[in-house]
């Protein structure tokens, strides 16, 4: 199988490298490829895996001098099955200056909970997504992550940079690749396994629903100590109908046959494993009407394809989740200080994702259509009124193959063009 650099590598490295990052805490999804990605970047560092119960014992049972003397350094897999493994670090952390850990861990409420519990001010957290675009575009740890064009945009968006957008994306050189694994990544998702290229698409599918399987056999286990699951899929499920659409937890829970503080629960369960994004909702304006209720998004289209049981071409709200998620990827690998909100008002204008920055807002309206035109721009029009700070720009993105301004201040994007790598 081949291997697909990613982009917190070189952030993972430095912090682990520098003197805040003698305990770094690595989380995410199961299968996102935190071990690979761990052992390929610390190679000499001694890999402990705690998922083996025959280990547990003995990491449970040794001491903070014995664990300094043999593992002065050592990356720990899992290490939410041994709690009392974190307060061993911790004391030596707090006695050897030369300690350096790197933990590991896919039950985020477990090993969360335990480090800010115990390591509150030591250790440096990071998280691993499934893959975006421009890593699903490398193909060794050596084939740099090119940041995409989007990206490169929010981390300086001076109107200036808008040349960015400039040109015409056909002729680019990775315009076809992109767009490319833009429809793997809408067929199958973007967890690592599903881009073997030696897979067949039925072995794709397979593989998303053992993963799916699993991750209701162990994670909502560990999450939840779950007597009977069965009301957790059937929730998960009617969630996974519901993506890209406002969070009704009364309806939910009819849908469901549970209670509406079981939706709440399970919904806020489906966050912590990384299956689900709960984009919350921009009201800081108290003088209009705004929706207060949150919009979910499967994380995954190929998850949401497994739960959803069907194949074939995404709803437009089920495109709107890959992309958000897509977006939303690529921020936090990118580490930018910003903050994803949708916006609704109560006669029904939306702005499917508003991005805000230090320094403004970015309104993005996303479209499952081959041509867009300056009507799909009508939500993003006069926004300064429901906003308190500046608009910087505003996108329309969509299956279009052109760039070009709609309307004054809004671009028409190709997602594969805006979110794929950019030429160097």
């Amino acid at each position: 199988m081949s291997l697909h650099n990613r982009a917190i590598r070189i952030r993972l490295l430095e912090r682990a490298g520098g003197k805040l990052g003698r305990l770094v805490v690595l989380t995410g999804a199961r299968q996102t490829g935190k071990t690979t990605l761990v052992r390929a970047a610390f190679p000499e560092m001694t890999y402990v895996s705690l998922e083996d119960p025959a280990v547990r014992p003995t990491f449970s049972r040794m001491s903070a001098v014995e664990l300094s003397d043999r593992y002065p350094a050592a990356i720990f897999d899992e290490v939410q099955k041994v709690p009392s493994l974190v307060e061993t670090v911790k004391a030596v952390y707090d006695s050897s200056p030369e300690a350096r850990y790197l933990l590991l861990g896919s039950s985020q409420i477990l090993l969360l909970a335990k480090v800010k519990e115990s390591l509150a001010g030591r250790v440096a957290i990071e998280e691993l997504w499934p893959l975006t675009i421009p890593e699903m575009m490398t193909d060794s740890w050596e084939s740099p992550v090119r940041s995409s064009r989007m990206i490169r945009w929010l981390s300086d968006p001076r109107p200036s940079r808008l040349s960015l957008f400039g040109g015409l994306p056909a002729a680019s050189p990775g315009f076809a690749s992109a767009t490319r694994q833009l429809e793997h990544y809408l067929e199958f998702g973007g967890m690592p396994l599903v881009l073997d290229p030696e897979l067949t698409p039925t072995e794709r599918y397979r593989w998303l629903r053992d993963f799916q399987r699993t991750y209701l056999e162990r994670d909502v286990t560990d999450l939840a100590a779950l007597r009977d699951l069965e009301p957790f899929v059937v929730a998960q499920r009617v969630i996974a109908g519901r993506t890209g659409r406002l969070v009704n937890f009364s309806d939910l829970a009819r849908s469901a046959s549970i209670s509406p503080d079981t939706a709440h629960r399970f919904l806020r369960y489906l966050e912590l494993s990384y299956q689900v994004l709960l984009l919350p909702p921009f009201f800081r304006n108290v003088e209009k009407r705004l929706s207060k209720s949150p919009k979910v998004h499967v994380l995954d289209p190929g998850i949401l394809r497994v739960l959803s049981n069907r194949t074939g071409e995404l709803t437009g709200e089920e495109f709107e989740s890959a992309v958000v998620s897509e977006i939303w990827k690529q921020i936090k690998n990118a580490g930018l200080r910003i903050e994803l909100f949708h916006l609704r008002t109560y006669d029904r204008r939306e702005v499917d994702l508003l991005l805000e920055l230090e320094d403004g807002f970015v309104p993005i309206q996303i479209k499952k259509a081959v041509r867009v035109a300056p009507a799909d721009a009508r939500s993003l029009r006069d926004l300064s009124e429901l906003l308190d700070k500046p608009v910087l720009h505003s996108f329309v993105l969509s299956l279009d193959r052109d760039a070009r301004e709609l309307v004054p201040g809004v671009h028409a994007l190709p997602v594969a063009w805006s979110l794929g790598p950019a030429d160097s």
